[in-house]
Parts: C-alpha cells; sequence; structure tokens
C-alpha cells in the first residue's frame, strides 16, 4: 500500500518533532518542507535528505505529490495557512490551538466542509498510553460515573518560540490557548458523559507586571449541567514538568502523574493507579508516554483516517470547543466573573 504523503509546514523546535514522527510511521512519508528561515532549511535538510525543503507554503500547496499538510507555525498564521490548505485540496493536521479567535475556528471548520477534506487538531494527549487509557478505563466503567476531574501541570517558564512570538499577545492570542487548551480538551473528554461544559470560572495573575494578560499562574473551574465539574490549573513558575490528573466517579478512582526534565524528554517518569473501590492497581500503559512519542501515534492514526475513513482523534469541531473554553476562561479570569458556555 502507498504512504500516506505529507508537507509540513514549519520546522522549529516542535516541527521538527513532526517531521520525525512522519518519518519514523511506516504508512507516511515525508515530501516537503517549508520553513522560513534559513537556519530551519538547513537543519530540516540535514535531518531529513529525502525531503524536498522549500521556503515559502505556497510552493508545497502548489506540489501535486501531498495528501496530508501538516501545520506547525505560531498560533496567529493558523487560519491563514489551514484555508489556503484545504482549498488547495488537502487534508489537514494542524496544530492546536485551532486559532486564537472562534471566528478564525469556524472559517478554518467551514472551508473543511465546503472542500469535504479531513481536519485534524493537533491534541495528540488522547493519543497517549496514559492521558488516553485514564479515558479508556472511564469508558470501560472503571469508576462507575465519572464526577469530578482535576488536572494540573507545574512547569517551567515557557520558551519564547522563533522571534518571541510566545510572549507577543497579538501573536500568540493567550497563554491559556497555549497549554491549558490541552487539559480544557481532557477534561471535556473525560467527562463527556455528562455532556458539555455549561460554565466557567477562573483566576490568574502574572509574576512579570510588564505583561500581565500573558498569566504564568492559572486555574479554572468547569460546570457540567449533571453536576459534575473539572479543575484545571496550571503554573510556568515552577521547575521541570509535571503534569497530573484525577478522576473521581461514584464507584472508584484514577490517578495518573508524568514527570520529565522537560515536556519533550524521551525518558520520562510516569504511573497510571486505579482504585476500583476496594483496592488499588498499578496500569501497565504498554509502553512510553509522552508527547514525543504520542506524534508517532497521532500521523499514524491521521494517515488511517485518510485511507479508510476511520474517526479523527480530534477534528474541526473538538479543536472549536477547545478554544470556545479557552477564550471564555480568559474572560472570566479577567472580569472575576463566571462565564457561560453555549
Amino acid at each position: 500500500m502507498d504512504p500516506v504523503r505529507f508537507g509540513l509546514i514549519g520546522y522549529g523546535a516542535w516541527g521538527s518533532h513532526h517531521a520525525r514522527a512522519v518519518a519514523e510511521t511506516p504508512s507516511a512519508e515525508l515530501v516537503c518542507i517549508a520553513a522560513r528561515s534559513e537556519s530551519a532549511q538547513l537543519a530540516a535538510r540535514e535531518t531529513h535528505p529525502h525531503a524536498v525543503v522549500v521556503a515559502d507554503y505556497h510552493e508545497l500547496l502548489q506540489r501535486d505529490d501531498i495528501d496530508v499538510v501538516d501545520i506547525v507555525v505560531p498560533t496567529h498564521r493558523h487560519c491563514e495557512i489551514a484555508c489556503a490548505a484545504l482549498q488547495s485540496g488537502r487534508h489537514v493536521l494542524l496544530e492546536k490551538p485551532m486559532a486564537a479567535t472562534e471566528a478564525d475556528c469556524r472559517r478554518i471548520l467551514a472551508m473543511a466542509e465546503q472542500f469535504e477534506r479531513k481536519l485534524a487538531i493537533g491534541f495528540e494527549l488522547r493519543m497517549s498510553r496514559l492521558w488516553g487509557r485514564v479515558r479508556e478505563l472511564i469508558r470501560q466503567g472503571a469508576i462507575g460515573t465519572p464526577r469530578y476531574c482535576m488536572i494540573e501541570l507545574w512547569r517551567r517558564p515557557y520558551r519564547p518560540g522563533a522571534g518571541g512570538w510566545r510572549f507577543d499577545r497579538d501573536r500568540v492570542g493567550n497563554w491559556i490557548l497555549e497549554e491549558p487548551i490541552h487539559f480544557f480538551d481532557l477534561a471535556r473528554w473525560y467527562l463527556s458523559e455528562s455532556g458539555e461544559p455549561t460554565r466557567v470560572t477562573a483566576r490568574a495573575n502574572s509574576i512579570d507586571a510588564s505583561r500581565p494578560m500573558l498569566s504564568d499562574n492559572f486555574s479554572a473551574m468547569l460546570d457540567f449541567s449533571d453536576g459534575a465539574y473539572a479543575v484545571i490549573s496550571q503554573t510556568l513558575a515552577a521547575f521541570e514538568h509535571h503534569q497530573t490528573a484525577k478522576v473521581t466517579g461514584t464507584q472508584g478512582a484514577i490517578w495518573a502523574a508524568w514527570s520529565g526534565a522537560k515536556d519533550r524528554t524521551f525518558e520520562p517518569e510516569f504511573f497510571l493507579r486505579h482504585f476500583d473501590g476496594e483496592n488499588v492497581h498499578r496500569i501497565d500503559c504498554g509502553g512510553p508516554a509522552g508527547e514525543v512519542f504520542e506524534l508517532v501515534q497521532q500521523i499514524q492514526q491521521v494517515c488511517d483516517s485518510v485511507r479508510d475513513g476511520s474517526p479523527l482523534h480530534a477534528d474541526g469541531y473538538d479543536g472549536l470547543r477547545a478554544v470556545q473554553m479557552c477564550l471564555a476562561a480568559e474572560r472570566a479570569a479577567s472580569s472575576g466573573t463566571s462565564e457561560l458556555l453555549s
């Protein structure tokens, strides 16, 4: 069977991992890479000599040997590039956040529907042997009906990104869209039996007075109509990278944790424990967990969906809902009140 051919737009710190993941996926082929800076182009050519490297993403989209466009660029460029890729007739894997505004998310969704193309959003934690296994246990009824979820991240400060884009509000949108968006998505996924979240309350602050709208410390609570709720909390004023998820239900509880010197370590420490109401069981995740591993699983799942129409791990609607929750949380944190979710 012929491989699914990928074109990658963006070759920064995370884009290079996407390139590696495509190259490591047997059913995928990395055909072309678009990178704006000369240093990124040089690095791409040295690491992936079989791929064509170009400076302008329009040149990549003009090729006739690409099935999927993988987009890994700063947030403010997502809408422009995703719409151009979909309009060119390609399926798209778009890094989170889908876009910085709800209007841009809806524009991308409309383009995918118009051209009948797959639109996958980069919530690779859903593919995780750890975080994805939590959802599998919930689905199997391991804790009865889930009623509470807490997801927390304690980590070192963000990298500035190429040209400092991650510290530029006009380009990043806000930091809730950077990493907490993963946790909003997981909470919505873990508590999906409770329906869609209905309200969010949030608090946030910054350790740097010169950038008060970029919050180092952030906490939110998501309410669901049946009384279930989720707590999401992150600090960027700490060290290393430590993430925890805890879910309790009517018949048990789940505790998952992951630790590494950085978020992209290949040698993390992690565990998954399940309490069945009487005893605690350590769950074997079946292999390493972490974003660098989950990218390969994500690429494979996109390939499968393109080939046989199987459901995507996270589609454009999931991407839209996550952005809506993050933007509502930002408004709630700013106003000190709660925000209804439509």
